[in-house]
């Protein structure tokens, strides 16, 4: 019976890598050795700062945060593979849960005055989605232009008749990629799907992160109510990060070049680039990858952070199913003595993923790393901190789907006030966890075996 069943996965897998294209990751280490000399370069409201700020810049990061060559290494690096500026004077705020993020972009639409361009995986027809419809809808009827883009795929639940209401009011609406090729507006590729959670408003504000526009979000790990009140409700710990400065330009020409390439309707015009003063001292960087990239942006930035890291590595995602690229950065960073721990689920809404991403525990808590799975919650996060200076914060899940397949949009947040915050996130979340131990892993029964090898088999597909 085993054997027949083993086969019938491998018949299935051959069939679905054919469908899923040859699209592949890129050689981390040519492109680490390749841009590994350039020098750091920094941009405030104003523009590119001298050789002698940069310099300045990186002298102080490393003096508040210690000897750290990742700071030397990793921002130039970036720089060349993301192409996009680290830009300095943002005010990052930390936002964890769907109830707190929902509250703070409600806020941040009730206070648009141009325009409010939004852009999510998922948008239901449910609570949360026809607050974020009447609102936008308050908000079109004043005047202020609403752009919006939705995943085809991510919204097949949702009825059509949702967004037509929006639309008959002057809300203009991009459908990224639908699923039927016959409406397609662009080269049809069914695995390209718009994973981005991005808002954007009067071209100041922006948010983004993990969280889609669904009610499940509502009952985040810290909504104690919803726990009491709804005993088999799954409740859901997710985590985005509000940004105000200059570094929301960089966010705004994601959003419009999604738009563009998908060939959506003129926008209207609006002051989409007004000015932008400092708002703060974060220095951030946006990085946006869609598979037209030659190599993955977001990608090549974690795996060469994992590959300079000196003292920790810390990774929350919700979806873990590495290549061997960043499993190999992961037992590396390891070996040399850096602390690397992940902090993934404890179930998900995706057994084949989760049983997947677990094929691979042998491996990694032989090499030292730490793995805690997360309980009372179902994890949706995807964020980084390595060396206590360098953050990661955005859309991208650690499996083969977003690194080839998605559009997805992360930051790079830069320095210590901020990366302590993360720190205290993470040592909550695995509070909330439970280690898992080698030689206990090791004893897990056959049936578990086999369950992580037959979904290891669909990894690429994931």
């Amino acid at each position: 019976m085993l054997v027949r069943i083993a086969r019938r996965v491998v018949a299935s897998t051959a069939l679905l890598l054919v469908v899923a294209g040859c699209a592949a990751l890129p050689d981390t280490d040519a492109l680490i050795d390749r841009h590994g000399e350039q020098a750091a370069r920094f941009e405030n409201a104003e523009g590119p700062l001298s050789i002698r700020k940069n310099a300045a810049i990186v002298a102080d990061l490393k003096r508040k945060s210690g000897d750290i060559d990742i700071l030397d290494k990793q921002i130039a690096l970036e720089q060349a593979i993301a192409g996009s500026p680290l830009m300095l004077g943002n005010r990052v705020t930390l936002l964890q849960d769907g109830l707190v993020t929902y509250r703070a972009m409600f806020a941040a639409i009730r206070a648009a005055r141009d325009h409010i361009n939004l852009e999510s995986y998922i948008i239901e027809d449910d609570e949360i989605g026809r607050q974020f419809a009447d609102l936008l809808l308050a908000q079109q009827r004043r005047g202020v232009q609403v752009n919006l883009i939705y995943d085809s795929f991510g919204g097949i639940n949702t009825p059509k008749a949702f967004f037509e209401r929006m639309q008959q009011e002057g809300i203009n609406i991009l459908e990224f990629n639908p699923i039927n090729p016959l409406a397609a507006r662009v080269s049809w590729r069914f695995n390209n799907r718009d994973h981005r959670k991005l808002l954007v408003v009067d071209g100041r504000t922006a948010f983004l992160g993990g969280i889609n526009i669904s009610s499940v979000y509502s009952s985040g790990s810290a909504n104690r109510r919803a726990r009491k009140t709804a005993e088999n409700k799954v409740v859901w710990r997710d985590t985005d990060l509000q940004i105000d400065g200059p570094v929301v330009g960089e966010l705004q020409k994601l959003f419009i070049e999604t738009w563009t390439k998908q060939h959506g309707k003129p926008l209207a015009e609006r002051d989409y680039f007004p000015e932008l003063a400092a708002q703060g001292k974060d220095i951030v960087r946006a990085i946006g990858s869609t598979p037209d990239h030659t190599n993955s942006p977001i990608y090549l930035t974690l795996v060469s952070a994992i590959g300079n890291a000196e003292r920790l590595v810390h990774l929350t995602n919700a979806y873990f199913v590495p290549d061997p690229q960043l499993l190999k950065a992961l037992t590396d960073a390891a070996g040399r003595g850096v602390d690397v721990r992940l902090i993934l689920p404890g179930k998900s809404d995706s057994a084949v993923v989760f049983q997947a991403g677990r094929a691979h525990y042998s491996t990694l808590l032989k090499a030292g790393v730490r793995i805690y799975e997360r309980r009372g919650a179902l994890l949706h996060s995807k964020t980084a901190l390595i060396d206590g200076v360098w953050s990661y914060v955005g859309s991208s899940n650690l499996d083969w789907r977003s690194f080839v397949d998605n559009d997805e949009v992360n930051v790079v947040v830069l320095g210590r006030d901020f990366a302590q915050q993360m720190s205290g996130m993470i040592a909550r979340d695995i509070e909330g966890s439970e280690a898992i131990d080698l030689e206990h892993w090791e004893q897990r029964s056959m049936l578990h075996r086999i369950k992580e090898w037959g979904a290891s088999l669909l990894q690429r597909l994931l």
